[in-house]
């Protein structure tokens, strides 16, 4: 297998103290809340440091920064995104704090499956492809393994939140 385009570079560590804690604060309606308003501040501090730091690093979690073609304006939008890697891919959903809406970045990719990611330091275009079926219920369950909250966003909302894989873009 080749190796991954996508360095791996997670600061903290899953198994820090502030894990259990963090996961339980994010699974709550409050703890989501606070999260999506941090959302700017952890964007612009992974933007400055090129996807190396995130306001998540102290518990591990796995943070890129995808920036997509907004589909009407066609103005660059960037979302921080927790992703699972699996091989030569990233994966990321839709979950917007299990809110009623899809979050703009995900109609954005379907509009324009080009984009870029940020990750550790590293700018990669990339090129987004659904992830559909069994396989979806396969990643998905993946994601709550990283975090719960994942599960809890299930919950809140009746659609079916999209997922993308995004493997980097041939030169």
């Amino acid at each position: 297998m080749a190796e991954s385009p996508f360095p791996d570079v997670r600061w903290g560590s899953e198994n820090s103290f502030l894990t259990k804690p963090a996961n339980a604060f994010a699974a709550t309606k409050p703890g989501s809340w606070v999260i999506r308003n941090l959302a700017g501040v952890d964007r612009r501090l992974l933007e400055r440091t090129d996807g190396k730091f995130t306001i998540l690093g102290p518990i591990g979690a796995p943070v890129v920064l995808l920036t997509t073609t907004g589909r009407k304006s066609g103005v660059p939008r960037t979302s921080p995104l927790l992703y699972y890697r699996e091989g030569e891919q990233l994966y990321v959903v839709g979950s917007n704090f299990g809110q009623q809406h899809h979050p703009a970045w995900t109609s954005n990719l379907l509009a324009d499956a080009r984009a870029t990611v940020a990750i550790g330091g590293k700018k990669i275009p990339v090129t987004a492809t659904p992830v559909l079926g069994a396989e979806k219920v396969r990643i998905f369950d993946e994601f709550t393994k990283i975090t719960r909250v994942y599960g809890e966003y299930k919950t809140r909302t009746d659609r079916d939140m999209r997922m993308f894989a995004l493997t980097a873009a041939v030169a």
